[in-house]
């Protein structure tokens, strides 16, 4: 007996080893540095008249959205600067011009006193009207300066109420801006008209859109957008793009976001040494109303002209956003009387065929997203995928090894335990 727990113990050890040894080079990474600076949130929400509604999960509109942001704040990650916006929280009367100007910051965005938070959060009553498109500006100056995360979630429970100020206008006149500021949008027992307003104005910045009933929903989605703050991201680098290869902006490898018009063609550089593969990637969203059918083009070309290399995709409006990307490797040269050599300047021209529903402003033009990636051209068979897997090789090894190891482990066991039972 004593035997046999040693055996299955040494076993165990066997196998232990053996898995550390896959999932420990997985974990050599963590505990680097991110050099992110401080992620920041601003709910904006709804206090407006309409909030007295007793239609989620028996109590009113606000009683749930105070219960949803107690529990937020108790979750609120300590990396995350957060702040409160209001609309609609102090003006009671008819008068629409006041109205409308009735936001305020009820908790300015910095480190979280949640103590300090909630107790804002108490005084909340539902009073007036809905200015969204005010509170979308004013919200987008709270989160201004700093590198970080911006992220505005606004939650309501009614359409703008101050047109002509669109909000929906609003939200790509912020996207506009290029300060990587993302804008989600809740909306609490929505109508239909109130779910296409929030949904556009979350598809300008690139935020989502969600439909809430329950306060159970509302809480877990304002946590996961909160949370979600907090993961490093990448902010796009403004980059205007030129009408001609020759005036075109010099790019380096990053993410770089610009605007693009109907009918326009939007042009970038990119130095590649012999040696080098440039890789790059576009993505251009429709944040309006567009027409069925539409596609966008990537071309690397040279300064002369000649085309190297494209990538195409086509759309047939089922998605708002659609993507396309090329490689193209520059081979190896000499330099000459022994200089290195030059670097290639490669053009990369970008077009779309989107086309404006009837009615639908043209301007600002779409925004679009492109990434650029100068890496070392593969000079190994290790650099190139192998039926597809790449590095993922010495995983597979591994866990080939790791099997057989088992197996005969095992065997051999079960050969010991039958040949003790057949002599006792």
């Amino acid at each position: 007996m004593i035997t046999r727990k040693r055996l299955a113990a040494g076993v165990g050890a066997l196998l232990a080893a053996l898995t550390a040894g896959i999932v420990l080079p997985a974990g050599a990474a963590a505990g680097e540095p991110t050099g992110q600076a401080a992620p920041k949130v601003d709910l904006v929400l709804d206090v407006s008249g309409s909030m007295r509604a007793r239609d989620i999960d028996g109590q009113s509109r606000m009683a749930a959205a105070k219960k949803a942001f107690n529990e937020v704040l108790d979750a609120t990650p300590e990396e995350v600067e957060l702040g409160i916006r209001t609309l609609g929280a102090d003006y009671p009367g008819d008068d629409r011009k006041t109205g409308c100007k009735d936001t305020a910051q009820l908790y300015p965005v910095g480190p979280l006193d949640r103590t300090e938070a909630k107790t804002a959060v108490a005084t909340l009553t539902p009073t007036g009207w809905t200015p969204i498109g005010p509170a979308l500006l004013k919200a987008a100056d709270d989160l201004d300066g700093g590198d970080g995360s911006k992220r505005i979630v606004l939650i309501s429970d009614g359409e703008d109420t101050c047109a002509p100020l669109d909000p929906c206008e609003v939200a790509r006149e912020i996207a506009a801006k290029g300060i990587g500021l993302t804008i989600d949008t809740l909306g609490l027992v929505p109508t239909a008209k109130l779910s296409r307003q929030l949904s556009c104005i979350a598809e300008a910045t690139g935020g989502t859109y969600t439909s809430v009933e329950h306060q159970d929903e509302l809480t877990d989605k304002v946590n996961q957008l909160v949370d979600q703050a907090a993961d490093p991201v990448v902010t796009p680098v403004p980059a205007e793009g030129a009408s001609r290869c020759v005036e075109a902006p010099a790019l380096k490898s990053g993410l770089y976001t610009d605007r693009e018009e109907f009918g326009q063609q939007r042009w970038y550089r990119v130095e590649v040494l012999p040696g080098q593969e440039l890789r790059a990637s576009v993505s251009v969203a429709a944040d309006r109303a567009v027409n069925p059918g539409y596609g966008v083009l990537l071309r690397a070309v040279t300064v002369n002209g000649r085309e190297i290399v494209r990538g195409e995709a086509a759309g047939n409006g089922r998605t708002d956003v659609i993507s396309t990307g090329l490689r193209w490797p520059e081979p190896e040269r000499d330099g000459t009387d022994g200089d290195k050599p030059a670097a290639e300047t490669v053009c990369l021209a970008v077009t779309h065929s989107f086309s404006a529903a009837s009615g639908v402003k043209t301007t600002p033009g779409l925004p679009l997203e492109l990434t650029v990636d100068v890496v070392d051209g593969p000079s190994q068979s290790g650099d190139v995928a192998s039926f597809g897997l790449g590095r993922g090789w010495w995983l597979l090894g591994s866990l080939i090894l790791t099997g057989f190891l088992a197996g005969l482990v095992w065997g051999w066991l079960s050969r010991w335990r039958f040949a003790v039972w057949r002599t006792n």
